[in-house]
């Protein structure tokens, strides 16, 4: 049986208001998604900025707590520095150096630096520095027979390679 044309055109017209509120409820949902990604967009700008803020601020301030314990070992050694060496004190100063001097070290060590042991070892390019090389009949050739300057690592980095003498064979 043929559909009448007046069926037709209901049909087509009922067709067309679905296909219509379908495309409106699209529209409606794109927008929804449209303004979710503009809402995370600025989100993740924002972010970025607090990041980027955050980074610089660490590089800047990050030596904060190692600058003020070493304020602190500072004003020792300037105490010392104001006072008058004499016989009877020299012992008492001499002392109070030794102890700022430890004080150092301990706040080095708490900072993660550590000193490596390079006197008697076996050279190591990767942590020392060869000066020059000495004849030496006490220390075996290829290992380090004077330090100049000691070597240190902040945690596993090595910041100062030592400066060494090294032994060779006497000839």
């Amino acid at each position: 049986m043929a559909d009448t044309p007046e069926e037709n055109g209901v049909a087509n017209g009922a067709a067309a208001l679905d296909q219509e509120s379908e495309l409106q409820k699209a529209q409606g949902q794109a927008e929804k998604f449209k303004n979710e990604y503009m809402y995370l967009r600025a989100e993740f700008e924002n972010y970025k900025r607090n990041v980027i803020k955050e980074r610089s601020d660490l590089v800047k301030y990050g030596t904060e707590r190692l600058i003020r314990d070493l304020l602190e070992i500072m004003d020792n050694f300037e105490r010392a520095l104001q006072m008058t060496v004499s016989a009877e004190n020299f012992q008492t100063f001499a002392q109070g150096v030794q102890m700022t001097a430890q004080e150092l070290r301990s706040m080095l060590t708490k900072h993660g630096v550590t000193e490596l042991k390079t006197h008697g070892e076996a050279f190591d390019p990767n942590t020392q520095e060869a000066l020059s090389s000495e004849p030496s009949s006490e220390m075996a050739p290829g290992h380090v027979l004077r330090v100049f300057k000691k070597a240190y690592k902040l945690h596993d980095k090595i910041v100062r390679p030592a400066q060494v003498v090294v032994a060779k064979k006497v000839e």
